[in-house]
């Protein structure tokens, strides 16, 4: 390859480094908006009234997402007996209680027919078995409020179930279903996390993540930074193969 065919080749690589990091600081601007909308709708919602839990009806086709963190209002019943638990690691806990341990998931069955599992909260590790063997008796009908949420995904890395100690990993109904009693069919594609009881109370409610990390502007900052020192440095480059051509 002559001088002015790697001259060529070097300032096309430069120019394509450039024309990537900018795409790549726009595409972080764009997902700084989405992340600002998300925030703001969120934000809403938690201030907002509780509204009526999705119907039975609805669940086919529902898209739990486009109500995240909505407050909803439940009527129905607990059905303590078949409380399944959620491992987890509770940081920053507004209760007393954090650390390792549990989320406590009840299915409260409706007045008007499916199941909706409920996260009552949290527990330390070592009620783990109290949760899921002392829950007492079914209680008679009641309402209750909680925010709404899509279930969890999963992914290669996710355990499978502890079927025998009623232990899964992951909020998602699907999985929940399969250790509970299929009778309480048709089960909700998502579950509500009940607010916080009395201090010191467990299950410990009221421990809904409610922060988004947004560091996009500086994602998006560092990649126009990038590019501009991606066309620093050609412009210098070039300058130093004029130079030198012109001695």
């Amino acid at each position: 390859m002559n001088h002015r065919a790697g001259t060529i080749v070097f300032a096309a690589l430069m120019l394509a480094l450039t024309a990537l990091c900018l795409w790549l600081g726009t595409w972080q601007m764009q997902r700084l908006a989405e992340k600002e909308a998300l925030i703001a709708a969120v934000d809403s919602r938690l201030d907002a009234e509780p509204v009526p839990v999705p119907a039975v009806n609805e669940w086919a086709s529902f898209d739990a997402e486009a109500m995240n963190y909505q407050p909803v209002a439940l009527t129905g019943t607990f059905r303590y007996s078949q409380t399944v638990t959620v491992f987890t690691s509770l940081a920053d806990a507004r209760g007393v209680h954090g650390g390792v341990g549990y989320w406590v998931v009840t299915p409260f069955v409706l007045a008007e027919g499916g199941t909706v599992f409920v996260n009552r909260g949290f527990v330390p590790q070592e009620f783990q078995e109290a949760a899921v063997t002392d829950g007492g008796p079914d209680e008679p009908q009641v309402t209750i409020t909680g925010l709404l949420r899509p279930a969890e995904g999963t992914s290669f890395l996710t355990p499978a179930p502890n079927t025998s100690d009623r232990i899964d990993f992951v909020r998602d109904p699907e999985r929940l279903a399969e250790m509970v009693d299929p009778a309480l069919a048709p089960f909700a594609p998502f579950y509500v996390d009940m607010p916080a009881g009395a201090p010191g109370e467990l299950p410990q409610g009221g421990e809904t993540v409610i922060t988004f990390p947004n560091n996009h502007l500086g994602y998006a900052i560092t990649w126009y930074g990038f590019a501009v020192v991606a066309v620093v440095m050609l412009g210098f480059w070039l300058w130093r193969q004029r130079r030198d051509g012109a001695a």
